[in-house]
């Protein structure tokens, strides 16, 4: 990080908006790592002319000396626009390229100091600044190409894993259904068997036995006929008997 020094020699310009006391009294207060009474006094320079250039610098360097990043980088964004036309515009560059380095932001780092190298290309500490964020940049590539390489294989397997899952599923599915079949023939097999069982078997009879049979059922023919025959007699009879009157 640039030392505040450098914008104290621009402070001339700043008398018209009334910002000087205020800058100067930053300062001072920034030399005596006095960081939070300084803070006050930059916001102040802010509020009297919030696009000074300047101020935001200077307090983006000491919110750098809290290691409040973030913010930071944030003033050094709200005069972006307008820093490169001013006469310590390679510091500036040079300042947001250290912030970005601090945020891991290499991207941003590398186009800071490439700003900064324009405007200063003898600036040693700036082409080693370059050359390390671009370095770290390469190896984020790097790294986020590998990931999306084991990310895509990834997905891949998972893929392969999931047919695999849904022939598996379908297997299982129609050995089910076999298995299912399989029952309902056994269970008609069964039904077959128990009503083969239920019904009377059929006993064959020897010749002899159907001559009896048969004798026996004439037997029983003729004595049915002589009970007929002797009821038909006897009411005979008795009509007889009722017309000796």
């Amino acid at each position: 990080m640039r030392k505040i020094m450098c914008i104290i020699l621009a402070l001339s310009c700043l008398s018209a908006f009334g910002q000087k006391a205020d800058l100067r009294k930053g300062n001072r207060q920034f030399k005596k790592e006095k960081y939070a009474e300084a803070d006050i006094s930059y916001r102040k320079a802010i509020m009297q002319d919030t696009a000074s250039v300047a101020a935001h610098y200077n307090l983006a360097n000491n919110l750098y000396r809290q290691q409040n990043m973030d913010e930071a980088a944030k003033q050094l964004e709200a005069v972006q626009l307008t820093a490169g036309e001013e006469a310590f515009s390679s510091d500036y560059y040079f300042n947001s390229g250290d912030v970005a380095i601090a945020r891991q932001d290499w991207q941003t780092a590398v186009n800071m100091f490439k700003e900064s190298l324009r405007r200063n290309p003898d600036d040693i500490a700036a082409k080693e600044n370059y050359i390390y964020a671009r370095n770290k940049l390469m190896e984020q590539q790097q790294q986020q190409q590998q990931q999306d390489q084991n990310q895509d294989q990834n997905q891949d397997q998972n893929q392969d894993q999931n047919q695999n899952q849904d022939q598996q599923d379908q297997n299982q599915d129609q050995d089910q259904q076999n298995q299912d079949q399989q029952d309902q023939n056994q269970n008609q097999d069964q039904q077959q068997q128990q009503q083969q069982q239920q019904q009377p078997q059929q006993q064959e009879i020897s010749p002899q036995q159907a001559q009896q049979l048969l004798q026996a059922i004439q037997e029983k023919e003729k004595q049915t006929q002589e009970k007929v025959d002797e009821k038909k007699a006897q009411a005979l009879k008795s009509r007889q008997k009722e017309k000796n009157w």
